[in-house]
């Protein structure tokens, strides 16, 4: 019966109320996981939207040169311009960067047709003559009409710094559309 009461004793309400030294200890081992999801899960998501970024500029940089071009790009040069891209995505690996550019006609009811595509790195050049759908972007394709579309797409297989918030593999993918700036057709020589 003794030991009862010194159970009692010791889970006595008094004795905690008075034992505060402790509750700093309590709070922290609770709050610590929190934390450590926080920090880590702001490291790897700002990894994740800085890789996105990297995606996008690629995307657009790409469609951009190319329609630039007057008349016709070498296709050495439309190599090195794929080339280049390997130096955005730094400091993240260019290991399963992949980019098409695509030619678009545009006729005159809206129909874009596929002139010429060229993939780089693992990509897939979409088959000329094939149509394309601008339904996606119907301003472009009104702005379109008539004319030509450089299309220039980019996928990445982001991998997460740590994989301790976002563990899996993430796949980004960008598309950016450029009307020709002359106007004129571009050709791949």
């Amino acid at each position: 019966m003794m030991w009862f009461r010194r159970l009692l004793t010791r889970l006595s309400p008094r004795r905690f109320v008075r034992a505060d030294a402790a509750v700093a200890a309590v709070e922290f081992a609770l709050i610590l996981p929190v934390l450590v999801t926080l920090y880590f899960g702001t490291i790897e998501g700002s990894a994740l939207y800085s890789a996105d970024r990297r995606v996008a500029t690629i995307a657009g940089t790409i469609g951009d040169l190319v329609a630039r071009v007057k008349t016709s790009v070498p296709a050495a040069t439309l190599t090195d311009y794929f080339q280049a891209s390997a130096q955005i995505i730094k400091p993240y690996s260019s290991t399963g960067l992949t980019q098409v550019v695509t030619f678009l006609t545009v006729n005159s009811s809206g129909v874009a047709t596929v002139t010429w595509s060229r993939a780089f790195n693992g990509g897939t050049a979409r088959t000329t003559g094939a149509t394309y759908s601008l339904t996606a972007v119907p301003q472009l394709r009104t702005l379109a009409t008539g004319s030509f579309i450089v299309m220039a797409e980019v996928r990445y297989p982001y991998r997460p710094v740590y994989g301790m918030v976002i563990p899996q593999t993430i796949n980004l993918f960008h598309v950016e559309y450029f009307l020709p700036r002359f106007g004129k057709t571009i050709s791949i020589t």
